[in-house]
């Protein structure tokens, strides 16, 4: 029995003389898969950076043992498996002879719905002769929300044609784009995506003998993979990396270089998975021009790349997993999916940037196949109706046939049917072991377990007396003050406001003001700022009148209403944007009073005022 010696490198001749009498017969002789296991640890191939003869060799006696106890012999078998159009590889699978009408139904299914397709005139090449060999990647991060729903039904699409799908978890990925993820929860959260992905593609009851799970620092770390790293670097500028990124990875003024090698990795992820194709959203498109570019120069085929569009979430932006109201988990209860539904932004008539028509487009509709959408309705608001396709569903919103409420409570109906069998399958003590392992809810500092998010309301918000100390003209801005604001504390608070075309500057000297304190500070036109006067403001924004402080209000005293009393945010995070929500329900009533959600605003010694604004925004 011959053994590898952990830390000595396989010589080729040596390699091929010893490996190919090596008896992989599990049962006699199981360290010999050990033994191949600890060599392939640290490479992607036997004895090269390429596949090679010698890999398929072995492969025939390996491919008669079961390797699901050495995780890098069936990383290796199944990267020779897929791999097909490199000297020496195994032939791909024979397939009867496909007609043109075909190659033509398989080809509709794969590309409806995408955006862009790169290489459709390789695609039909390829689907003459085969299925073909797509892989989707997704990074390890934050939990998988209800917008997975719509790469997922890509995935179905792509499994019903007949496609072989590998679904890549980056957890290297992951790491690189600014430390998203802690190490030691990788592994922990590739499992919890595996399970979470099998039950959405189970709740679309899709096939899946077609689809595998390869996780990135399988081969990643290999030593081929490392230099094929080094060898793109050697030939990829600074300004094709950053450009590549800009849309994918967290830009910041000085970036690491972790973030850099982001596309790069991505780019080599198609050779080392041995695919035809990469399937992503439309905002990885820099990187997959990159990978066209690239991956020829270092001897590697061109792929094609399917690009599916992006939808806004509920409010109106992009689907974030940071933001919570933007978003529907995936084990979301049937009462909060209603409920996030009915926040949902939802204006009248709009069908460019409404997240529920999108998520009906792209997800409910293919869901449903050959059924009608449904809206019920009691017979006084019109009575039921249903659409056969999403251009009926969207003419019937724009003009005004169907109203947000009805968009909504149909939407909520058919997002539940999606996650009834995932939420079901989550109830299982395993998963909610491994939910809790995978994204534990603790505070790193303390040890103490993270409270709540707390709702969204004016007593998040730090609102106080302010003092005008001293102000003068802005010295680069025609529009702007430079003030100096007593707020309570030690020192006076520089602020920039946009008033001087509104209110003369001898009027805002030694007054008393409403200021939120709670912002992030931001730079406006070179001098920081440390927070922002309230104001009223007509529709227009034409007349614009400071807040009438109550007499006897001292600088530090804080701005609330009754009903909302709990402690102020120490500062608020812009990306969830707190203020901007809190401020849609900031106006003034008929008594010139300033009211939060019809509640009086006011310090100990009485309400804040308008001037002269009634119903009037407050910004």
């Amino acid at each position: 029995m011959i053994r590898y010696v952990a830390g000595r490198l396989f010589h080729r001749g040596f390699a091929a003389q010893i490996l190919l009498k090596m008896e992989f017969t599990q049962a006699k002789y199981p360290d010999s898969l050990q033994s191949l296991n600890t060599h392939l640890s640290a490479r992607s191939y036997i004895t090269d950076y390429k596949l090679n003869p010698l890999d398929l060799q072995v492969f025939k006696k390996v491919s008669q043992c079961n390797t699901s106890n050495y995780p890098h012999v069936t990383r290796w078998a199944r990267h020779v498996t897929s791999i097909s159009g490199t000297p020496g590889a195994m032939a791909p699978a024979p397939v009867e002879p496909r007609t043109p009408e075909q190659v033509q139904a398989k080809k509709e299914l794969i590309c409806r719905n995408l955006q862009e397709t790169v290489g459709e005139d390789r695609l039909e090449t390829i689907l003459k002769e085969r299925d073909v060999k797509i892989y989707w990647g997704t990074a390890t991060t934050g939990k998988p929300h209800i917008a997975y729903f719509v790469p997922m039904i890509k995935l179905a699409d792509f499994l019903k044609a007949g496609c072989e799908v590998t679904v890549l978890f980056a957890d290297l990925h992951g790491y690189l784009d600014n430390m998203k993820a802690p190490w030691e929860l990788l592994q922990l959260r590739a499992k919890y995506y595996e399970a979470v992905i099998k039950a959405m593609l189970k709740s679309l009851d899709v096939p899946l003998e077609k689809l595998k799970f390869v996780t990135g620092t399988d081969y990643q770390l290999s030593r081929e993979y490392t230099l094929d790293v080094y060898r793109l670097s050697s030939v990829v500028t600074d300004h094709d990396a950053r450009k590549a990124g800009a849309e994918v990875v967290k830009q910041v003024a000085h970036p690491l270089l972790s973030g850099l090698l982001y596309p790069g990795l991505q780019a080599l992820d198609e050779e080392y998975l041995g695919v035809d194709a990469q399937f992503g959203g439309v905002d990885q498109r820099k990187i997959f021009m990159f990978a066209e570019k690239y991956l020829p120069l270092l001897g590697y085929k061109k792929r094609i790349h399917f690009m599916n569009p992006m939808i806004p979430g509920l409010t109106g932006d992009k689907m974030s997993s940071s933001d919570p109201d933007s978003k529907i988990d995936l084990i979301d209860p049937p009462a909060a999916v209603k409920k996030k539904i009915n926040k949902a932004f939802c204006e009248p008539g709009n069908v460019t940037n409404n997240g529920l028509l999108s998520f009906s487009e792209y997800v409910i509709f293919p869901f449903l196949g050959k059924r009608e959408f449904e809206i019920k309705r009691k017979p006084e608001h019109g009575g039921d109706v249903s659409y056969a396709t999403f251009e009926q569903l969207k003419e019937a919103y724009r003009t005004d046939l169907i109203y947000p409420l009805d968009l909504k409570t149909a939407v909520a109906t058919y997002i539940n049917q999606l996650l009834a069998p995932i939420v079901k399958e989550f109830q299982s003590k395993e998963l909610k072991k491994l939910s809790s392992q995978a994204y534990p809810v603790a505070n790193t500092k303390g040890g103490k377990t993270a409270e709540p998010e707390r709702p969204v309301d004016i007593s998040r918000v730090d609102i106080r007396v302010g003092k005008i100390v001293n102000i003068e003209p802005h010295p680069d801005a025609d529009s702007l003050y430079v003030e100096k604001i007593d707020v309570g504390e030690a020192e006076p608070r520089t602020i920039i406001s946009g008033l001087r075309k509104f209110v003369p500057q001898d009027k805002l000297d030694g007054a008393l003001v409403a200021v939120v304190c709670n912002l992030k500070p931001a730079n406006m036109r070179g001098i920081k700022s440390h927070g922002m006067l309230l104001c009223a403001s007509d529709k227009d924004h034409t007349t614009v009148e400071v807040l009438i402080v109550p007499e006897g209000s001292k600088p530090g005293d804080r701005i609330t209403s009754d009903m909302f009393t709990d402690p102020p945010d120490p500062q608020l995070n812009p990306k969830k944007k707190i203020f901007e929500k809190v401020q849609t329900d900031l106006t003034t009533n008929a008594g010139l009073e300033v009211t939060y959600k019809g509640e009086l605003l006011r310090t100990s010694a009485g309400p804040l005022l308008a001037p002269s604004l009634v119903n009037a925004a407050i910004r």
